[in-house]
């Protein structure tokens, strides 16, 4: 593209446009990708739980002998002890500080895939996440993520600047892909900060740099017409429903808003979130401490939202994953150093909750990975599954390059395409 005075005024525009919005780190950045038409299957939300979470703490083997003898400070006591675990099938128990998520577990809507991750063996936090959400473990010359790979395999059109969200001060690498990003504030205050007056003012100015048909012209008019759709939407009027509670913390106020675009029918197709601080090297605790704060705030967070969404839980499917477990063995920090290993939690209107999945491998010597608990469920089997089954996208091996195919678990039930009743009502301009 040459540079002429036109196009240096609108790229100076838009770095004016993205630089002025300022948002504090649990605000979202969105996607937008120009199409037509709807979502075809469930919204879904990624959960990165950044860190590594240790899973064996989370999703508790309580029947296990050698959970207990290698962890004497920071095991999570059995269920029928003081602030015991609390039992979910005679083997594993949810950690007491995810006790929230236990009638969404009993419902049938929450289910744990244990001793599941990724295959490769790093233990580099940078390493293992970017492998993990660019779906393409050990392989570095796969740039985009899995997600940005999904939405673009998809026969569906979706002409939504809201088709893709990422929470967060960055957007995440799942959605890299070609899929433009933009920084955003927040859903409830998305415009130029200033006076009134002046910002109408900068608005016009800004509006007219972009009149044109070439690339940065259409990048443009998609910010602007973000504008007004959320203006329209009015999500400042957000009321959380069935009395649901999401706190004043990062991960709750940023679960309400990915509520809030789903309740107001924006086309959202996939939201990622994160929540970190899961490296728990020293003083993990056991019922109480670090450990026990994370999952309490993860559990709040969850349960607010699956209270929240209740009349639009059978089109949502949620899944956590974290780039690697934790040692089975506590350190002489009392805490846990990188691990392999892990669980991943999966809640939605089609799953097939109230399990716990996977080939449990055991806990003893023989059994782990370097003293680490063995991986016999790759994150990539499980996803896979709810890409196929609930987002209905067949093109798998586009979403995950590489990657044999293996038989799916069963957690996930078919759904059908949803006939889209917003082309019945009138468009948003």
């Amino acid at each position: 593209m040459n540079l002429t005075r036109r196009n240096f005024l609108k790229l100076s525009g838009l770095t004016a446009l993205t630089g002025v919005i300022n948002r504090p780190a649990w605000m979202p950045r969105m996607a937008f990708r120009p199409a037509a038409g709807g979502p075809a299957g469930d919204i879904l939300i990624c959960i990165f739980l950044r860190g590594a979470m240790d899973g064996l703490n989370a999703v508790t083997p309580h029947a296990e002998t050698r959970y207990h003898d290698l962890r004497p400070t920071i095991r999570i006591p059995d269920p029928d002890q003081p602030n015991g675990a609390i039992d979910l099938d005679g083997f594993f128990g949810l950690h007491p500080a995810l006790e929230p998520l236990k009638d969404i577990y009993d419902e049938g809507d929450l289910a744990f895939v244990h001793a599941s991750g990724s295959p490769d063996p790093s233990r580099s936090h940078f390493d293992a996440q970017d492998f993990m959400e660019r779906g393409v473990p050990g392989n570095k010359t796969i740039s985009s993520g899995w997600l940005a790979r999904h939405l673009a395999s998809m026969t569906t059109q979706n002409d939504s600047p809201f088709r893709a969200v990422g929470m967060g001060n960055i957007l995440q690498t799942s959605l890299h892909g070609p899929i433009p990003a933009l920084a955003l504030k927040s859903i409830a205050d998305f415009h130029l900060n200033g006076d009134e007056r002046e910002i109408a003012r900068v608005q016009q100015t800004l509006q007219s740099l972009y009149l044109g048909d070439d690339w940065i012209d259409q990048e443009g008019q998609q910010v602007f017409h973000a504008f007004d759709f959320l203006e329209a939407a009015d999500p400042s009027q957000y009321e959380p429903q069935h009395g649901a509670d999401y706190g004043e913390d990062f991960f709750g106020l940023g679960l309400k808003q990915i509520a809030q675009i789903i309740r107001a029918d924006m086309g959202l197709e996939v939201a990622c979130i994160d929540l970190g601080g899961w490296d728990t090297h020293a003083e993990e605790g056991s019922v109480e401490g670090a450990m026990a704060d994370l999952l309490a705030e993860l559990a709040a967070g969850l349960n607010a939202f699956y209270t929240d969404m209740q009349d639009d839980f059978h089109r949502i499917t949620l899944v956590t994953m974290s780039e690697f477990g934790r040692r089975v063995q506590e350190n002489a920090s009392q805490g846990t150093d990188h691990g392999h290993g892990n669980v991943m939690f999966l809640l939605g209107g089609g799953v097939n909750g109230g399990r716990v999945y996977g080939d449990w491998p055991g806990l003893e010597e023989e059994h782990l990975d370097r003293g680490d608990l063995a991986i016999t469920t790759d994150y990539r089997t499980v996803l896979s599954e709810i890409v196929q089954k609930r987002l209905l996208n067949a093109q798998l091996d586009e979403v995950f390059p590489d990657f044999e195919q293996t038989p799916f678990l069963g957690l996930a039930q078919d759904r059908a395409p949803a006939l889209d009743y917003r082309q019945f009502l009138p468009r948003m301009e």
